[in-house]
């Protein structure tokens, strides 16, 4: 088969591979579309952060040049003899791979399984045109699901998840620091919500999606506004007081203080971006606001998956948030390099059907 081989930094190569093996509980998927996301662009230009290209992965076993990609839909072409009734459906993968006995797993929380790993990141995934995934986190696209939709669920689950963990009631006031890919996610996560949602970002093209995506209000700051002006502004737009809750998905320096400095007193905070450098907090604020403070990460295949692809089902998303299409031959110039050049205006997916 063809498939999309990482080496190193900047050295992807899409070249013959081997077609992918598969166990009895496992289902071989002709990959339609697979989507490109953030943490792959940071896997081209400055990884191995995750992909383990030089140290075996310890819950996957894989080491090496790694096939990326773990957004990924396709039809069930092969499935081991414990997969189920599997042949010939159209499947949405959730990617992530727990061992379903660990006490995380026990305790319904599968994205933190102690030997959790990921398709297309700890192992070979998506950017190929057959892929091997577990049957259990494969789940049936509805017929009324187009398949440019679909291909949208698994980062959509990632922003369902980040909603539910927020505990957002209804009504309450929610505010989005960062309205970029796991923004616009975690802004069609809130469909339906009948509080105030309120965008804030940068970037001009950016809210325009929320705003198609239904949020209240976007509001363009600069890079140097300054909390209290950005406070005075959430002031204007929210006439009942500061947000219940703050989503702090950018990841930018400075960005958690100033979720916090916002959030209202017994408010709630859910920390979305990933920035490995520390950062000053006063903590003694939180204490006295009794602030509530939330992480997140992934998603619960058995629930997130699921509502993801009822939500694509009756909301073509793929109309606000595709990009493009490209081929698998052209998926470091059509789809790479726009993806790090910050010049894609939304999701790429990558056919490696066609080309």
């Amino acid at each position: 088969m063809k498939a999309a081989v990482l080496y190193s930094p900047h050295d992807l190569r899409v070249e013959a591979w081997p077609d992918p093996a598969y166990g009895p509980g496992d289902v071989i998927i002709e990959v339609t579309y697979n989507g490109l996301c953030g943490t792959d662009a940071t896997e081209f230009t400055k990884g191995p952060m995750m992909v383990p290209l030089t140290t075996p992965h310890p819950g996957s076993g894989h080491v090496g040049p790694t096939v990326l990609g773990h957004e990924f839909i396709g039809t069930v072409v092969e499935a081991g003899r414990n997969a189920g009734p599997m042949l010939g459906q159209r499947v949405a993968c959730g990617a992530g791979v727990a061992c379903g006995t660990c006490r995380w797993c026990r305790a319904g929380r599968t994205n933190l399984c102690a030997s959790y790993y990921t398709i297309g990141l700890s192992t070979h995934g998506g950017l190929a045109e057959f892929v091997s995934a577990p049957a259990r986190i494969c789940l049936p696209i509805p017929d009324e699901c187009a398949d440019a939709d679909a291909a949208l669920a698994q980062p959509l689950a990632v922003g369902i998840h980040a909603v539910r963990r927020s505990g957002v009631a209804p009504g309450e006031s929610v505010v989005l620091l960062g309205a970029g890919a796991i923004g616009s996610f975690i802004c069609s996560g809130l469909d339906g919500h009948d509080g105030p949602v309120i965008a804030v970002d940068i970037d001009e093209r950016r809210l325009a999606i929320a705003e198609r995506l239904g949020v209240t209000r976007a509001l363009r700051i600069d890079r140097d506004t300054t909390t209290e002006d950005l406070a005075e502004l959430l002031a204007g737009a929210l006439p009942d007081g500061p947000p219940d809750v703050v989503f702090e998905t950018s990841g930018a320096p400075g960005s958690a203080a100033r979720a916090f400095t916002l959030v209202a007193r017994g408010g709630n905070v859910v920390l979305v971006g990933l920035n490995p450098a520390p950062q000053a907090q006063n903590f003694a604020s939180l204490v006295l606001r009794e602030v509530n403070t939330k992480t997140t990460v992934a998603h619960l295949c058995d629930q997130d998956l699921g509502e993801a692809l009822g939500l694509l089902s009756r909301r073509r998303l793929s109309e606000i948030l595709l990009d493009r299409v490209v081929p698998l031959d052209d998926v470091v110039a059509g789809g790479f390099e726009p993806l790090v050049a910050g010049t894609a205006t939304g999701k790429i997916l990558v056919s490696p059907r066609h080309g």
